[in-house]
């Protein structure tokens, strides 16, 4: 009974934010996989703003793969720096980058396995990478989703991987991956941590949590 109501649930919540969101995407700024790869890496525990800022020069500097490969360190380490953590950012990427010349053929991977075996490429940028990428259905759970699905009631786990798994089931794969899209955006524009704009919100119906955010509980 409970999963049959979040299924009804997340159905209105789709229709809903599909109208909110008509043109959901991810918001780094990208034009090939290694771009959006290298972009989803350096967005850990950063803004998607920030990143863009970043990467507009990156990306000039670096148009190709092979343009990583002989880059030193530091240097590499100097070009990210506004970013946060950008020591293990850069170590990260460049090794990802290495290994994908030369066990993966240049060629960003197109599978879940494959991506978590690159350093620094959790279930989250993977599956970034499969669905803007590859369009492989999958639902991209990071903060924003975490929140905003635990306070309409979608899902009771506070693990990633879990509530990954709780959103997928309520759904038909082909919707997985604009959901999860217009989830983020809902949480990055509507429902965010702090004062979230439950006014202007055309999902507050089904949210199980709208006392507590009024009054700034949660």
């Amino acid at each position: 009974m409970i999963v049959r109501n979040r299924q009804k649930k997340a159905i209105k919540i789709d229709v809903a934010l599909s109208k909110s969101f008509p043109n959901s995407k991810v918001e780094l700024d990208f034009t090939n996989p290694i771009e959006l790869l290298v972009a989803t890496m350096l967005s850990a525990q950063s803004t998607d703003v920030k990143v863009n800022q970043v990467t507009k020069d990156l990306f000039l500097k670096y148009p190709k793969l092979n343009d990583y490969l002989d880059v030193s360190p530091n240097e590499f380490e100097s070009d990210i720096r506004s970013i946060g953590l950008y020591r293990q950012k850069s170590k990260n990427i460049l090794a990802t980058l290495k290994i994908i010349f030369e066990k993966f053929e240049s060629q960003v991977p197109s599978t879940i396995e494959n991506l978590l075996s690159l350093p620094g490429v959790g279930r989250k940028s993977a599956n970034v990478i499969l669905g803007n990428i590859f369009e492989i259905p999958g639902i991209v759970v990071d903060t924003h989703v975490t929140r905003v699905s635990r306070r309409l009631g979608l899902t009771d786990n506070s693990n990633p991987v879990k509530i990954e798994r709780d959103l997928e089931s309520l759904l038909p794969k082909q919707k997985w991956i604009k959901f999860g899209q217009r989830i983020v955006l809902h949480g990055r524009y509507i429902c965010k941590a702090k004062r979230p704009l439950c006014e202007g919100c055309n999902i507050v119906s089904e949210c199980i949590s709208r006392d507590k955010v009024f009054d700034g509980s949660i």
